[in-house]
């Protein structure tokens, strides 16, 4: 009886790592996640019913209810996800926050640094070669949707971005890919390596999944996304660090939809600083889901794709998978 409890329990338990085996872990993500997001939508909605006097017109002083609220519920989805993160690293992973990819030393703030200047740089080359090609037209110069402030947009929309960037890379890349291919590793043909790949094209396919129901959304542009998943995990899993896709998803992001009025992933931000109009062939400009979906953006995300292995190689002298993405740091050899 004894034996057939133990195996049981080790379907379940890694008693070498001392903590869930990566399945269970993975389960977890999601509840704890769901738990600690109601618990701060409450937080959120009260503190939303006392905008005219509370803490959101300190925030956000001189816009609208309706930005106000966007904005926030962006930041306070960030806070869900590193809320979510902490406890997941305490309880569940028993390992250090930090673990998920924010080693904020010195080489961790240039990565992120090379990560934002590449995600501006490629969608300003895409915008001058459709441009160049006339495949846009240029309609206007910061403009802004009928009642808004082009400055308070602009502001509001890179505090938008940075919630998205920090969310949906702490939570896909860094918490369920590390987990992903730590529980792969040495499981069957799976080598440390092939695990990492792996966990970059499953969060990759998880990440296209998550935006198909993006206004305007296709086959084309869901697998597009799932392309750009792989980019953005790129150089998470050769450094082992979000510097570089925090830094490229806000940009890209950012530039694409504020600094060049194309949608962003479906939708328009409301407010451009060059206001732009797409003529191109929808198979090369995206169309109304935005760049993503369009072969230039593919070109964009393959050429970006490069110049990250290109930066590794650089900075790190060589180029190869990192092993801090299977290798986790657990706390409790800290006491040992």
């Amino acid at each position: 009886m004894s034996s057939f409890l133990d195996r049981t329990l080790g379907l379940v338990w890694n008693r070498e790592e001392r903590r869930p085996r990566a399945p269970v872990r993975l389960v977890a993500v999601a509840l704890v996640f769901l738990l600690v997001g109601q618990a701060i939508s409450a937080v959120f909605a009260a503190l939303s019913d006392q905008y005219q006097g509370g803490v959101f017109s300190l925030l956000f002083a001189g816009t609208t209810l309706d930005v106000a609220i966007q904005t926030g519920s962006t930041l306070f989805g960030a806070l869900t996800a590193v809320i979510s993160a902490v406890v997941l690293a305490l309880v569940v992973d028993r390992r250090r926050f930090s673990d998920y990819g924010f080693r904020l030393d010195r080489a961790w703030w240039r990565d992120f640094g090379f990560g934002a200047g590449l995600g501006v740089g490629l969608m300003t080359l895409l915008f001058l070669v459709s441009l160049g090609a006339g495949w846009l037209r240029v309609t206007g110069f910061g403009v802004a949707s009928e009642g808004f402030s082009p400055g308070v947009l602009v502001v509001s929309y890179l505090l938008t971005f940075a919630g998205v960037s920090l969310s949906e890379e702490l939570l896909v890349r860094g918490v369920i890919l590390t987990n992903i291919a730590e529980g792969a590793a040495g499981v069957g043909p799976f080598s440390e390596r092939a695990g990492s790949v792996l966990a970059v094209a499953l969060t990759s396919l998880l990440f296209g999944v998550l935006h198909a129901g993006n206004p305007n959304a296709t086959v084309v542009s869901t697998a597009s996304i799932a392309l750009a998943g792989v980019f953005l995990a790129a150089g998470y899993a050769l450094t082992g660090e979000l510097a570089v896709p925090l830094g490229l998803h806000l940009t890209w992001n950012y530039a694409q939809g504020v600094m060049y009025g194309f949608p962003v992933s479906g939708t328009r931000v409301g407010v451009a600083i060059i206001e732009t109009e797409l003529t191109g062939p929808t198979l090369l400009t995206g169309g109304r889901f935005g760049p993503e979906a369009g072969l230039l953006g593919v070109a964009a995300v393959l050429l970006g794709t490069g110049l990250i292995a290109w930066w590794v190689w650089r900075t790190r002298g060589g180029l190869a998978l990192s092993p801090m993405v299977w290798t986790p740091e657990f706390r409790w050899r800290d006491a040992e």
